[in-house]
């Protein structure tokens, strides 16, 4: 099992790795450059290729069965679903083959509407505590499963 993190603006980084470390679970931090390497040797820092995209390939190419990857990335979510993977996002939200779709959908349905009304921008929600504590108790969840299971049972 291996915990993959697309790192590029991931603010969960530091919870991933202690609940990672907690549990001797191998973590990957994927990103395109700009993160310094932790010192963990659980830890392993892969830099992809400038571009669009790029982390997200490599990702949804190295994830299978049995592995975790954390992402805020929709369109990536839904390759892992399908390589096997699990998947949650930053704020603790599971995605999973029976909700990822109707996630891609709105997301979607999101972009559409941003592109009909230029003044339409959303400024989401703050990202605070309470969205760290929920990230680590659905990650630590997630990842006793997941080996007790061999997959996303």
């Amino acid at each position: 099992m291996t915990l993959y993190i697309d790192a590029d603006a991931c603010p969960v980084k530091a919870e991933a790795e202690a609940v990672a470390t907690r549990l001797g679970v191998r973590m990957v931090l994927v990103s395109n450059g700009g993160i310094r390497p932790s010192q963990n040797p659980l830890v392993e820092s892969v830099f992809v290729s400038e571009g669009p995209d790029e982390a997200d390939k490599w990702i949804a190419a190295a994830c299978g069965a049995g592995d975790v990857v954390v992402t805020s990335d929709i369109p990536l979510a839904a390759r892992c679903v399908a390589a096997g993977a699990a998947v949650v996002k930053p704020t603790g939200e599971e995605l999973t083959a029976a909700n990822v779709g109707m996630a891609l959908a709105t997301r979607d349905l999101m972009a559409d509407l941003r592109a009909a009304d230029p003044f339409r921008q959303g400024g989401g929600k703050s990202f605070g505590k309470a969205d760290r504590s929920r990230f680590r108790d659905v990650l630590d969840r997630l990842l006793r499963r997941v080996s007790t299971r061999g997959g996303q049972g």
